[in-house]
């Protein structure tokens, strides 16, 4: 339940303080940009979000979630099986609440600190999808839906990918496949699907 739990508190935290961001783009602006709490332009983008606490809440209580949602279900399951998310996921939880303090702002690359809100954003992204890829590994070899098996890989590597051509097309003029939010969202929505999906099928599986 806290998998998906996580995810709606996620999403919907978005979705409120995208709303009340002027002009917001979930193509063009960073997902973090909704969280910067002052009136600014930014590396060239607009930024102007009356509810960035509200997004903020959410990246931590994501990352909370997510991790008790991990523990929760590698104590549960026998024979271990499931520890091997443990460590991605603390990666996760790590990156999550680093991006809801630090925030991708003027501010913070001023003050010496944006290097904190990068490296958030890093360990969320990767260790996520890694998560992802460790559960179809472990699903593989236990009795769990192949197609779970599949699903989470999968989910995991698109995510991974899209974060490698995020990187490549925003460290080039040359080469701009999609916007950089487009890529963002890839890479972050593959682990909020991820939780959905193994929310209901662990829901599915306890009746």
């Amino acid at each position: 339940m806290l998998w998906l739990l996580g995810a709606v508190v996620y999403i919907g935290g978005e979705a409120i303080a995208a709303a009340a961001f002027p002009g917001y783009s979930y193509a063009a602006n960073y997902i973090s940009d909704l969280g910067v709490p002052d009136v600014e332009l930014y590396q060239g983008r607009a930024i102007d979000s009356p509810l960035s606490a509200v997004m903020n809440t959410a990246f931590v209580l994501q990352g909370v979630l997510y991790l008790a949602a991990a523990v929760l279900t590698a104590r549960a399951v026998p024979g271990g099986r499931w520890r091997a998310l443990l460590a991605p996921a603390a990666a996760f939880a790590v990156g999550s609440a680093l991006i809801g303090v630090v925030h991708g702002s003027r501010a913070s690359a001023e003050s010496g600190i944006g290097w904190l809100h990068v490296l958030g954003a890093a360990l969320a992204i990767i260790g996520g999808n890694a998560a992802s890829i460790a559960a179809g590994a472990t699903a593989r070899r236990h009795a769990v839906p192949r197609g779970y098996a599949i699903a989470s890989g999968a989910l995991g590597a698109v995510g991974l990918a899209a974060l490698v051509l995020l990187r490549v097309d925003s460290g080039t003029t040359s080469i701009d496949l999609l916007p950089d939010g487009a890529w963002e969202r890839l890479a972050v929505y593959s682990i909020t699907a991820w939780q959905v999906l193994t929310g209901i099928v662990l829901l599915r599986r306890s009746r």
